[in-house]
């Protein structure tokens, strides 16, 4: 066996380089920095990390809180904080200054203040102050209650994560405190499942060699299980409690940042010094797995200085970016309109007054009496009447507007929780809206970006299929669930979980004749990097497993259900038991898996002494190393072209048999390379490239991840209305892609552009500054993005140069002599010209030029990626940190100014759903931090479809029916105030009565738009998800935008000017007591006009027609009425004349007939346009289609389209299926032997230098006291 470092090596010290002092110690390495040495140095060396600012000494409190951080001037506070969270946005002091502050920047409330400042001046106002002041404070008390209740829920949430309980090393002992207690320095004791509570250092472990395994889903969304390693200095030395209470160790490292797979620090102990990396460190977030108890450092702890999210350090919160105030396209549209409405009222009113000063000073000696402060001038008096009508025109902008959408949005969210249909059930968790004022963005989303694991998937991986020697065998049909007797009772060791069972299969496994299923099973038990875990406490009776993915862990236990058992493994043998049989092979090499190789092989020695290579791999390169191409090899290739239809995960399995001189000749070459000090990596790919050549195909495996249920009904339904969908993980490629070939993001016909062809168009498009996505044959293409985090920043900083012509570069001979990188050079050259001819590029990248210099290139880089992303079908992000989904989600709002949506059920989300202009969570099992920052809460990714198409579609048109209504019935009502002006020298007076202009906007029309913003519905919740494509309006604003409301104030000026002129014109040289020439009853006809034209606009407006409905119109015209004869009554007017000065003015306009013919006639002029526009015409408009229809009779449409020439991405034609996530660096902790027992029922070397419980520094639980 080769002695590689990780690799099955003996551990070698290095010599210290001559003229340097120091001591140097081995230690293993870390997953991040594989061949790394530890370094320990003298304390009287020059400090190299002089730059790293941060430095926590252990178990010091008085040490630590020595260091202080400026904040302004002379003002300083502790540097290191404690660990409390606080996600909420206000505190007890803070909310009312705050929350007006958010309050006030709606322009509409600017506006209505002051209005109120100039009602309190008595000069100018013509109503009390209380008239919108009341109002006023009603819309503000309303607004702050709602959010009032919303942050009190955030800090529940955060006094759930602040309570909850750790060990911390007190003195001699552990005592139970509670997360927020932790302090930087302290010493915490974790034990397995515990939640990591801050950024830790891991000091040691019970396992060996100081091991932890941990899950990191809730950071990087990841299943497969990674490990942590504690130095072997702590390791060795920290092995009691009274050990650890005593440790000084002093910690210097980096400052906190979002960086979370980055980190440099080192240990200074005993005058020594020990590099630290990521691998040494537990990071908030994480849960400890298969690890009975470890002991960590606090680093980085998450401090709050009064609303400063900046106080966060640990890396996880970071990332969580801060909480920002979301509004709505309607409301900032509504913003805008404001604006424009108080410019319009100004001028109005400048107008008027003008028009005032020319009638007082043409008629002053005439109409004396018009001036009423004497010895006024004609400027003064027209500023206070600016300023009066200013008041009376007020109305124009509605605050009963702006507290009725309240209401509102309010019962659209309570709408959401109640809806049975978004009911998970499996979790017990509802639908519901945390946020209430997001309702109608739920309408117009055009881009939804979704994390993978967990959201898409169920976090389930099972044996599905398998191929051996060309023979497909899958589940028998009868068969698709739990079979009623168990199928494996003849094996001991089977796991009674497994579904998958095949009659056939089983039996050609018993009978032992077939070389291939031998090898086949064989391989599957020992080519893996799985540990079986110390049961005896948990199941005596059964193997436990420990993998590193959830893939191997599904491999190794169907293995093992077919009689081919991993029973254990030392450092140089691993153990199976082969259909009860016991065998013992040596392993001579591990060559481990890494997303380059995309395989792993072992190289073991049998009990009858041959030797024999085992690999299993992608099909891509499995099939490229085979020693021939047979009919089982194609047999094969159809199988995996299948598995890849039916989305499955595969993977190829190949064995060889080496002669004993070859690998000996190997083993030397091996060894060379293992012991090289620099290009040790590429010198040992290559060794192992060597050895897995000339393979035999035993077969592949197909292994399901499960989606949730109805995912790609979902998707598919979601791209019918339009909306981009983006995956954005932190998983590995392969796995993000099969996926997304799974849930129907991607198709088979779907051309994956690649990072090479994604550079070179970008770049491109940066050097000639030509808008080339708007091209119309990029429509006739399925286009799709797959990149990678480290490709995405990359992108944004610099687009790396491709070669200026690489097809010319490329010699046609050579490409087809050559089977392998030349031939795949001419194919990526071919199919980049391919592409450039599609998009109408230039096939050779643009010299560089001086003009580029006043560019911004930033800007220019990222928004060619936006545009090029947006108009592919799917784009698919892997391995990206939490921040990078958020930058991706800013980038797409900054450049696009379209609606977001984020959805995701893990802590490595909520930067992300805070971005998004909405945030889904889904309540699943990486626990409530998405949840907690979210708007929205799911249990499942389908009940997105119907609260997008149902629920927001809904939710959008009833506010935008509420918005256009209200501004016509506004204008209708109120504009009549300026006509009037007209005809009473401009004065200001109000036409109509002062309890028509109070009670209007509360009784008299309120009813019917509520009833609109809550119920209406233009379509059923059948039709909405039957029909996407209505979806589409929301994304175009096309129900409320500038022109509809221009539309809806042209409607409402024109309703009044035919009911004011009308009731005018009629009333002209009349009188008597039957008439209406006089004010009061003048103004009667034309408020009853008014009111009845607005009702019939809003008969013609609601299409979702109820009982309530009709009731809420007849109780408007009712409240009128009973109103109107109240207000008017004598006996009202005896109490108070002066506050009820219409006396009887209604009973003389319903008492005669002509005038309720004026009434009808200027409601007929007023709805008659509207009806034969809205209703009328179309109907007519669609008969008439449908007649044409008839009469051509059936036609097809043949739209050819000229397809894009399908270019191989290698040399075969089939997509490749393959996924596999497998952690990297398992392999070298298994040679090494570091988390390795030596034997059932042995511990750690750690705990048999624990404690016993006689010592003095025993606590007095058996936990405290060893380990």
């Amino acid at each position: 066996m080769g002695d590689s470092p990780g690799r099955g090596a003996p551990q070698r010290r290095h010599k210290a380089q001559p003229g340097r002092a120091g001591k140097y110690e081995w230690r293993p390495e870390s997953p991040t920095s594989m061949g790394s040495l530890g370094q320990t140095e003298d304390l009287q060396d020059e400090d190299r990390n002089s730059a790293f600012t941060w430095e926590v000494q252990a178990n010091n409190c008085a040490y630590n809180a020595q260091f202080k951080e400026k904040v302004f001037l002379c003002w300083q506070r502790k540097k290191y904080k404690t660990n409390v969270i606080r996600t909420a946005k206000y505190n007890f002091f803070s909310f009312l200054p705050l929350n007006l502050y958010e309050q006030f920047h709606r322009v509409s409330n600017l506006f209505f203040l002051l209005v109120i400042i100039l009602q309190s001046i008595p000069n100018i106002s013509t109503l009390p102050w209380f008239s919108l002041g009341t109002p006023m404070v009603c819309l503000l008390f309303i607004r702050a209650t709602r959010d009032l209740v919303d942050d009190i829920g955030r800090h529940k949430s955060d006094r759930a994560i602040n309570n909850r309980p750790c060990q911390i090393l007190m003195g001699k002992s552990f005592k139970q405190k509670k997360w927020q207690d932790l302090c930087v320095g302290d010493v915490v004791c974790l034990h397995k499942d515990n939640i990591v509570p801050a950024d830790m250092l891991l000091l040691a472990s019970t396992e060996p060699s100081s091991l932890c395994y941990v899950e990191t889903v809730n950071i990087d969304g990841e299943t497969n299980l990674k490990f942590r390693q504690a130095l072997m200095a702590t390791h060795k030395e920290l092995t009691t409690i009274k050990k650890m209470a005593s440790f000084q160790g002093t910690v210097t490292c980096e400052a906190p940042n979002s960086r979370m797979h980055h980190f440099v620090g080192c240990l200074k102990w005993n005058d020594k010094k020990y590099s630290l990396d990521i691998g040494n460190l537990l990071l908030r977030g994480c849960r400890i797995r298969n690890t009975d108890t470890c002991y960590g450092l606090v680093i980085y702890a998450d401090g709050y200085v009064f609303a400063n999210p900046a106080g966060f350090d640990t890396k996880i919160m970071k990332n969580c970016g801060k909480i920002h105030l979301k509004r709505t396209k309607l409301d900032l549209l509504m913003n805008k309109l404001v604006v424009v409405i108080f410019i319009s009222v100004v001028l109005v009113c400048l107008v008027l007054a003008f028009s005032f000063g020319f009638s007082v000073k043409e008629f002053k000696d005439y109409h004396y009496y018009v001036s009423g402060v004497h010895g006024s001038s004609v400027a003064a008096e027209s500023f206070f009447i600016f300023w009066g009508f200013l008041i009376l025109l007020s109305v124009t902008i509605p605050m009963s507007m702006f507290i009725l959408s309240e209401f509102i949005y309010l019962g659209n969210s309570i709408f959401i929780d109640w809806d049975v249909q978004m009911y998970y059930q499996p979790q017990d968790v509802p639908a519901k809206a945390r946020s209430t004022s997001l309702s109608d963005h739920l309408g117009q989303v055009e881009y939804i970006f979704s994390d993978k694991t967990g959201t898409l998937t169920q976090n389930i991986l099972t044996f599905n299929k398998c191929c051996i020697n060309g023979r497909v065998y899958g589940p028998d049909l009868e068969a698709t669930t739990r079979p009623k007797e168990n199928p494996y009772l003849w094996n001991k060791f089977a796991d009674g979980k497994l579904l998958f069972h095949n009659a056939a299969l089983l039996h050609l496994v018993q009978s032992n004749r077939d070389e291939a299923v031998r090898e086949f099973w064989r391989l599957l038990a020992i080519c893996h990097t799985v540990m079986v875990r110390d049961s005896h406490r948990e199941c005596p009776d059964q193997l436990l497993y420990q993998a590193a993915s959830p893939d191997e862990g599904a491999l190794v236990t169907a293995a093992r259900n077919f009689g081919y058992v991993f029973l254990s493994r030392t450092q140089d043998t691993i153990t199976i038991v082969e259909l009860g049989e016991e065998r013992v092979y040596q392993v001579l090499a591990i060559m481990d898996f890494n997303s380059t190789r995309k395989r792993m092989s072992v190289l073991v020695r049998k009990p009858e002494g041959t030797i024999c290579l085992y690999t299993k791999g992608a099909d891509t390169v499995i099939f490229e190393r085979l020693h021939k191409r047979g009919a089982t090899e194609f047999a094969t290739e159809e199988a995996l072209a299948a598995f890849a239809q039916e989305t499955l995960r595969t993977l190829c399995l190949a064995y060889r048999e080496v002669a004993e001189d070859i690998y000996e000749d190997w083993q030397q070459r091996h060894q060379e390379a293992s012991l090289l000090l620099q290009n040790r990596a590429q010198a040992l790919q290559q060794v192992y490239n060597e050895m897995e050549q000339n393979l035999k195909l035993l077969g592949a495996t197909a292994i399901e991840d499960r989606l949730q249920d109805g995912v790609p009904e979902t998707i598919k339904c979601l791209k019918k209305s339009n909306i981009k969908i983006w995956v954005l993980t932190g998983d590995k490629q392969e796995t993000a892609v099969n996926v997304g070939f799974a849930c129907e993001l991607l198709s088979e016909n779907t051309l994956i552009l690649e990072e090479k062809e994604i550079s070179r168009i970008l770049e491109t498009y940066w050097g000639n500054s030509n808008n080339l996505l708007t091209k119309k044959s990029l429509s006739q293409v399925k286009l799709a993005l797959v990149i990678n985090g480290d490709f995405l920043d990359k992108l944004l900083v610099s687009l790396r140069k491709e070669p200026r012509a690489l097809v010319q570069n490329v010699n046609m001979d050579e490409a087809w002599q050559e089977p392998s990188q030349s031939r795949r050079d001419f194919l990526y050259a071919s199919r980049l010209s391919l592409l450039c001819r599609r998009f109408g590029l230039p096939l050779a990248a643009p010299p560089a030029q001086d003009s580029r210099a006043h560019r911004s290139s930033e800007m220019l880089q990222e928004r060619a990626f936006v545009d090029l992303a947006s108009k592919c079908q799917a784009v698919i992000c892997c391995r990206v940190t939490p921040k990078q989904k958020a930058l991706i989600v800013a980038l797409v709002k900054k450049y696009h100014q379209v609606v977001t949506l984020a959805i995701g059920d893990g802590a490595n989300d909520i930067n992300m759903i805070k971005t998004a202009d909405v945030g889904v969570g889904l309540a699943g099992r990486k626990g409530m931090q998405a949840v907690q920052n979210s708007d929205f809460v799911l249990g499942q990714f389908c009940f997105l479809q119907r609260l997008l198409l149902v629920h927001g579609r809904w939710s959008y048109v009833r506010i935008c029916k509420f918005l256009r209504y209200f501004f016509y019935k506004t204008m209708a009502s109120m504009m009549v105030q300026v006509w009037f002006a007209c005809y009473n020298g401009f004065t200001g007076q109000p036409l109509y009565e002062g309890w028509f202009l109070a009670l209007f906007n509360l009784l008299y029309s309120t009813l019917p738009v509520l009833y609109i913003g809550l119920f209406e519905q233009d379509v059923s919740a059948e039709q909405s998800l039957e029909k996407p494509e209505l979806y589409v309006a929301g994304q175009k604003d096309e129900l409320f935008n500038y022109w509809v409301f221009v539309q809806a104030i042209a409607h409402g000026v024109t309703t009044s000017l035919v009911n004011f002129f009308m009731t005018l014109w009629i009333s002209r040289d009349t009188a008597g007591p039957a008439s209406f020439s006089d004010h009061q009853s003048f103004a009667v006809v034309v408020a009853l006009s008014c009111l009845l034209s607005i009702t019939m606009e809003v008969i013609l407006i609601i299409k979702y027609w109820t009982a309530l409905c009709v009731a809420t119109i007849l109780l408007s015209l009712g409240f009128y009425a009973i109103m109107t004869t109240a207000t008017q009554s004598f006996w009202l007017f005896r109490v108070s004349p002066k506050t009820f000065p219409f006396l009887y003015a209604d009973l003389n306009v319903v008492s005669s007939p002509s005038i309720l013919l004026v009434v009808l006639l200027s409601v007929s002029i007023n709805t008659f346009p509207v009806l034969a526009l809205r209703v009328i015409f179309p109907a007519l408009k669609e008969l008439r289609a449908k007649e044409e229809k008839v009469e051509e009779g059936p036609s097809e449409d043949i739209f050819t389209v000229e397809p894009l020439p399908h270019v191989h991405r290698e040399s075969r034609a089939r997509r490749s299926s393959y996924a596999f996530s497998h952690h990297e660096g398992y392999a070298d902790l298994i040679t090494q032997g570091t988390i390795l027992r030596r034997g059932p029922g042995v511990s750690s070397d750690i705990a048999s230098e624990s404690l016993n419980p006689s010592d003095e520094e025993a606590s007095s639980s058996p936990k405290e006291s060893h380990w």
